[in-house]
């Protein structure tokens, strides 16, 4: 099992490239099947996520072409079946996507049920409502979601609440229904608009995509088309909130400014320097941080994705803050390993309190999820001494060469497998 060592207590400074959006692309390559041209997909991030997605589609007979470590030709003209039998895809949560994809094209499905970071309870009933509106039977057993239609018919649908997940799997079931679609409070993500304009650049007919309602005039096919996905904003507010915690100075580079607005402006608030350029963010803390509060919330508000991240500089501000955690009930598992480290931090159901500490000490820590992973690499960065983080299978889900584009940065860290590596690593890092 592979780990992060890390010699901690050096400021990042630098430029980082940002790569493709994880959770965009797990939405995009499931809808590139729904046309039996090809489709040419760049700027994808070389991730486990995506990587195991792409071997699930193509053991039911997609066509997968790697062109380049990022840019991937997928045909879903010889499809065999709709019937996915994949252990490693229980492990994702965006092996879902596949249920619209299939069901809008074939107008049947059966996916093993998504698994991912255990971070709560993230039900598929506003997927099931969305697709039994549209006129599909839809039954869960033995551990899959089976949805079958003879034919879909447009609809009028009210999300009971804001699902990014349900709003891309009706949009896609939609895209190639009879007659309109409305999604009424429909998550308003990025990764939506991104997916509604792939969907749109194939032939789809979508509507109001980065709004509460989306409008969706079905189409009788798709086509191929070449299509870059955008830049990933968790990723760049990962290296943003760890040159925070690190009193570094970094340019976040290929990122789109507008949906990094949320993050930027609680960098401001806790001391940070920000820069804005048409296509990078640079930030910087040369003085001590300061507490704030920050409550989770669907886009444009704070991402639940960063909530580790910011509550971990949180721990070194000066002063007390609070962060409320208002999407997933599950998410401060994390917080056991940073009291380890020294962090004062008290969680009281959704909430936590943080007083915030001078230093954190290194610490042998282990990864709950993907984004406490990232959070607790920042931990140990921002730490004095040697820090090792264990089980990093999880980091790799949705970061690429995360370990490398660090020490590109000046972090001292490095990869290690086995007791020998770890010798090998403490000598380097020395």
């Amino acid at each position: 099992m592979d780990r992060f060592v890390i010699r901690g207590g050096v400021p990042l400074v630098g430029e980082v490239q940002i790569g493709g959006a994880k959770n965009a692309a797990l939405a995009i390559l499931a809808a590139a099947v729904m046309t039996n041209d090809p489709v040419r997909i760049e700027n994808v991030p070389d991730v486990t996520d995506c990587n195991v997605l792409l071997k699930a589609m193509e053991r039911i007979g997609v066509g997968i072409i790697r062109q380049s470590k990022h840019v991937v030709v997928i045909d879903g003209s010889k499809i065999e079946s709709c019937i996915i039998e994949d252990e490693y895809l229980k492990r994702i949560r965006a092996s879902y996507y596949l249920v619209g994809a299939l069901l809008g094209k074939n107008r049947q499905a059966e996916v093993p049920l998504p698994g991912g970071c255990n971070i709560g309870v993230r039900a598929i009933d506003q997927h099931i409502k969305g697709f039994r509106a549209l006129g599909a039977k839809v039954d869960i057993g033995h551990g899959a979601i089976c949805a079958e239609a003879k034919e879909l018919r447009g609809s009028h649908i009210f999300l009971d609440k804001v699902s990014v997940g349900a709003t891309i799997n009706i949009m896609m079931a939609a895209a190639l229904a009879t007659g309109k679609t409305i999604i009424e409070n429909a998550a308003k993500e990025p990764h939506v608009v991104d997916l509604a304009n792939f969907l749109n650049s194939m032939g789809a007919n979508i509507k109001g995509a980065g709004t509460d309602v989306i409008r969706i005039k079905g189409v009788e096919k798709l086509h191929g088309t070449d299509y870059a996905i955008i830049p990933d904003q968790i990723e760049a507010g990962t290296y943003m909130l760890a040159s925070a915690a690190t009193h570094g100075d970094v340019l976040v580079r290929n990122v789109i400014p507008k949906h990094l607005e949320c993050i930027t402006a609680k960098l401001c608030e806790i001391g940070c320097h920000i820069t804005e350029y048409d296509d990078a963010v640079r930030v910087s803390a040369p003085e001590p941080l300061t507490s704030t509060q920050v409550k989770t919330l669907p886009y444009p508000g704070f991402p639940t994705d960063m909530q580790p991240q910011i509550t971990v500089a949180l721990g070194l501000a000066q002063g007390t803050s609070i962060v409320t955690e208002g999407i997933f009930e599950n998410r401060f598992k994390y917080v056991d390993e940073l009291v380890r480290m020294g962090a004062s931090i008290k969680v009281e159901g959704n909430m936590a309190v943080i007083s915030g500490v001078s230093r954190y000490s290194g610490a042998s820590i282990s990864v709950p999820d993907l984004r406490a992973g990232a959070a607790l690499t920042i931990a140990g960065m921002a730490a004095e001494g040697e820090t090792i983080v264990e089980d990093t299978r999880f980091i790799e889900r949705g970061y690429e060469e995360f370990e490398v584009k660090l020490r590109g940065l000046g972090a001292k860290i490095e990869r290690v497998s086995s007791e020998h590596d770890l010798q090998k690593a403490r000598l380097k890092l020395a």
